[in-house]
């Protein structure tokens, strides 16, 4: 008995093991491949999807970040020119005295001149009589 209940066992298990092992239907290898290949293309879709995202995220913030730059130099050259026409009305305004003193030092040294020129002809004037 304990010989057929043994060869009864041992059919038993190797018909389970024949069963499980024959589950599932059986795939040519060129099905397996291409779903492993139709797999692999959805992942790298989702992949070129994200970095394209990505892409027009960072152009996005490169645009950004230009205009930022362009606002800021308007900005400096604003600046630029206020400090430079702000320059030349203080170079105006220390200049406006010193060129005013040599024009009325001038204005009195003709003056001085002409007086001196009249001086000299009445002296030669006199020197010649």
């Amino acid at each position: 008995m304990k010989g057929q209940t043994r060869k009864a066992s041992v059919l038993a298990i190797g018909f389970a093991i024949i069963l499980i092992a024959g589950c599932g239907p059986k795939e040519p290898p060129s099905v397996k491949q291409s779903r492993a290949i139709a797999a692999e293309n959805i992942e790298l879709r989702k992949q070129v999807e994200r970095l394209n995202r990505e892409i027009e995220s960072l152009k996005e913030q490169h645009e950004e970040e230009i205009k930022e730059q362009k606002r800021l130099l308007a900005q400096c050259e604003q600046d630029k020119d206020a400090l430079k026409k702000k320059a030349q009305q203080n170079i105006r305004g220390q200049v406006a005295p010193v060129l005013d003193a040599v024009m009325d030092e001038t204005a009195k040294l003709r003056v001085e001149n002409t007086k001196l020129k009249a001086q000299i002809e009445q002296l030669q004037k006199e020197a010649d009589k």
